[in-house]
């Protein structure tokens, strides 16, 4: 399979301390890849580089063959990368299906600094309630978006995210904060994806990791120690030791 993403050499240092330490790393064009790792391992300073949130100090970073690494983050936005937060990120005045639109109005060319276009364009908003019901929020979309719940937020992140026509979809613990029902809502509407877009997931609930994933890359101190499937990371002693513990 062909990889969509590449990494090469990445490192971003603070203070003297190296939060990707030389990470090296390919995710295939549609598979589900997961990063996962202790407290402080660097995950989300790797999705923030991959994002254009933060620059590296060295290495790499191509999408499709292209060398995105000293893009800005709208530019990377552009070629089809979208990123979703550990905390979200709406406009929770507004409905959701006003936050949507804005998305689709953003990726269709269309000024995103005003509202109205967005409320008065029916392409627009149509393509927001397709977004809608794919995460199975169709039914939500005409209401105050803080009327709804933790869960149904992060599943509007990933609404918007698709929105934005992204090919490469960085979720950042979309499970964090979630009940087990709403877990496993999320894990069948990501189940659903697979094939059809890239996710590069990082994420620490190892359920839904080993659920999703088609391969797995463990972070530890900066460094990946370990790339393979969820069997051959299960098996690997050093991530047990590392990570995963006995169990």
């Amino acid at each position: 399979m062909a990889a969509l993403l590449e990494i090469r050499n990445l490192r971003k240092s603070f203070g003297g301390v190296a939060a990707t330490d030389d990470v090296n790393l390919e995710v295939a064009m549609g598979e589900i890849h997961a990063i996962i790792g202790p407290n402080g391992a660097g995950k989300t300073t790797l999705i923030s580089q991959l994002s254009g949130g933060q620059k590296p100090d060295r290495g790499s970073i191509r999408f499709r063959g292209a060398n995105i690494t000293r893009r800005p983050a709208y530019t990377r936005a552009r070629l089809g990368i979208a990123r979703s937060f550990q905390i979200t990120s709406l406009v929770m005045d507004m409905s959701v299906l006003d936050n949507v639109a804005l998305a689709v109005q953003a990726s269709d060319g269309h000024s995103f600094r005003f509202l109205k276009p967005a409320r008065s364009i029916t392409h627009l908003r149509d393509a927001a309630r397709d977004m809608l019901l794919q995460v199975g929020l169709g039914d939500r979309a005409d209401q105050p978006t803080a009327a709804l719940s933790h869960g149904e937020h992060r599943l509007m992140e990933i609404a918007i995210a698709l929105a934005t026509g992204a090919e490469l979809l960085l979720l950042d613990e979309p499970m964090a904060g979630l009940g087990p029902e709403e877990s496993t809502q999320m894990v069948a509407f990501l189940k659903l994806l697979r094939g059809k877009k890239t996710i590069l997931l990082i994420e620490h609930d190892m359920d839904a990791v080993f659920a999703l994933a088609d391969r797995i890359s463990v972070l530890v101190y900066g460094k990946i120690i370990a790339t393979g499937t969820p069997d051959e990371i299960r098996g690997n002693v050093e991530v047990r030791h590392a990570y995963l513990g006995e169990e």
